[in-house]
């Protein structure tokens, strides 16, 4: 199933676009993946030369976006946060390398085996390094009770995810915690005294020229008449239009992608010595140095030298934002949708602005015109599907028009074209796809091959609207499934105390999935053993896949459940068909 967004690599693919169909291109897109509004900022030479929106703040149109619209920033918002730990670093009020349990007050960092030798430090806060646990944070409903963030990082009511807790030795690899960022806005309230809202537009947000940006949570009503409403993956409505996020260095930033791209700006300048920047040259050539694995201290990097860039993705509930600039190019974007995009959208705009804008370093395909070949519909829908692309990631093949198109939150995204009636190429990228069938003729997987990445991967089974239910031969399980689902929802003691669930499943799903909320019942469709086809879901080897129609407050789905050879759930996906 998909989680909380975790870390998007900013190595971004290029589609074929014109340089002055920059406008058109946005607004196809869009179109094709049923997104309300987009509001884009682009740098060159250091200076935001278009700031534009598309679309509208609600999926009805009534509401047209603006350049002022604020978005929320999701993950992005650690980046501006981090800029505010390092200048409380640089004031002498925190050390990155000092155990933050010495600045700690009001809740300190629990000691266990982990941290016997090793201490969590402010660097391996903001460099996803100090072995501390939960990935995100889905928010809180309007209306609903906020904690604290004491409350949060126990995991106590009323908050909504697990204790925050470390449960590797810190600095030994890296593993993205929301709930690390969490334990530093605590660490960056106690050495302040301020709230963090005011500390962070007195020493960031303010001096960077953010003047629209606040973390305010949930917002004051001048600022929430400003807003777009979030939209789910399936383009249903955030309740409340939008959730309140109290963890606001992890996720509570409200802002606007000329905002960011300031903030971009002061990062580039900074690095490059310019006067009266927030950071000095030496602290921003900390914050843009690798720590672990292409991270540096609250932002990613991508490539070295004179053409490195560095970035965040970010998501809250019905928010999707990126943020990715060169360190020394003067070159940059930021885009903000209201909307939770799981396609290639995102990474297809930036490509098109990157070539457009010329972007120095940045690494250019360009699409090859493909022609196709003639292939039966009946062959084409045998090639129909779910395969799983890697470790715990689906990809979904629907034919259309003679050709094969992927499925993301039920609306198409990418089209491969047959070069054979059984190889497929990308009229986006140079990745293909070849139909190998097991000696019986059954299809059991795909070669996948995009550059030097060639694997097979395996079917997980058929889109399930083309399938009719089928009696239950198991209605034992069926109900053991039906209440492990609903314990996902609650996370925490329900899941920790459900029979039937895997261990990773068990640990991953302690924080609770919101995704399910208003499920109702399943009513059994087929179960397909896949066992040897190398599925693994959150540590569980995958025996059976479960089909079912799935029944809740919101419109009927369908859901995947995966099962291993002891009858574990060991992972669900809901999908549209």
């Amino acid at each position: 199933m998909r989680h909380p967004l975790a870390v998007i690599s900013l190595l971004l693919l290029v589609s074929p676009v014109l340089a002055d169909d920059l406008d058109d291109f946005i607004r196809d897109q869009l179109r094709k993946r049923h997104v309300p509004g987009l509001s884009i900022a682009i740098i060159q030479d250091g200076k935001i030369v278009k700031a534009m929106t598309y679309g509208s703040a609600t999926k009805n149109g009534t509401t047209p976006l603006t350049t002022a619209t604020l978005f929320q920033a999701g993950s992005i918002s650690k980046s501006v946060a981090a800029a505010g730990a390092l200048y409380l670093t640089e004031a002498g009020k925190l050390s990155l390398d000092e155990d933050v349990n010495v600045k700690l007050r009001t809740w300190k960092v629990p000691e266990n085996e982990f941290t016997k030798d090793k201490k969590v430090t402010l660097r391996g806060l903001l460099s996803h390094t100090t072995g501390l646990t939960v990935h995100g944070f889905p928010g809180y409903e309007v209306g609903k009770p906020i904690p604290t963030i004491p409350q949060i990082l126990n995991g106590t009511a009323p908050a909504n995810t697990a204790p925050v807790r470390v449960d590797f030795v810190p600095g030994t690899k890296w593993r993205y915690s929301g709930g690390g960022y969490t334990v530093m806005q605590q660490l960056m309230l106690d050495v302040t005294g301020k709230p963090f809202p005011q500390f962070m537009k007195e020493t960031v947000l303010g001096p960077m020229g953010m003047a629209e940006s606040t973390y305010q949570q949930p917002l004051p009503a001048d600022k929430a008449k400003l807003t777009a409403t979030g939209y789910y993956g399936d383009r249903s409505e955030v309740k409340g239009r939008w959730h309140i996020y109290p963890e606001m260095a992890a996720a509570g930033l409200w802002t606007t992608p000329s905002d960011l791209a300031r903030f971009a700006i002061g990062i580039q300048q900074a690095f490059a010595g310019k006067p009266k920047a927030v950071l000095s040259q030496e602290m921003t050539r900390q914050m843009l140095t690798d720590q672990k694995d292409n991270d540096g201290l609250g932002v990613f990097l991508e490539g070295e030298g004179h053409t490195m860039r560095f970035g965040h993705n970010g998501r809250d509930e019905g928010f999707d934002a990126l943020l990715t600039a060169g360190v020394e190019t003067g070159q940059g974007v930021a885009i903000m949708i209201n909307a939770n995009d799981n396609s290639r959208m995102m990474g297809r705009i930036v490509d098109a602005v990157a070539k457009k804008y010329n972007w120095t370093g940045y690494k250019v395909t360009t699409a090859i015109e493909r022609k196709a070949v003639a292939v039966e519909a009946k062959t084409l829908a045998a090639y129909e599907g779910r395969y799983e692309f890697a470790n715990n990631r689906m990809i979904t093949f629907m034919a259309d028009k003679g050709r094969l198109v992927t499925l993301v939150d039920g609306f198409a995204d990418e089209e491969f074209v047959p070069e054979t009636p059984t190889r497929f190429v990308s009229v986006d990228r140079d990745a293909y796809l070849t139909v190998t069938p097991d000696e019986t003729g059954k299809i059991t997987g795909l070669v996948w091959k995009h550059g030097t990445d060639e694997r097979t991967i395996p079917r997980i089974g058929p889109l399930l609207n083309m399938l009719k239910p089928n009696k239950d031969s198991n209605e034992a399980r069926t109900h053991q499934i039906e209440t492990a689902l609903k314990a996902t929802i609650q996370g925490g003691k329900s899941v920790a105390d459900v029979p039937g669930m895997s261990p990773g499943a068990r640990r991953d799903f302690a924080s609770g999935v919101p995704e399910l909320a208003g499920f109702k019942s399943i009513v059994f469709i087929s179960d397909a053993d896949v066992t040897g086809r190398g599925i693994e879901r959150h540590d569980g080897k995958v025996a059976h896949v479960l089909n079912y129609k799935l029944t809740s407050d919101k419109a009927s789905k369908y859901i995947l459940v995966y099962l291993t050879s002891d009858g574990l759930l060991t992972d669900y996906d809901v999908v549209d068909k």
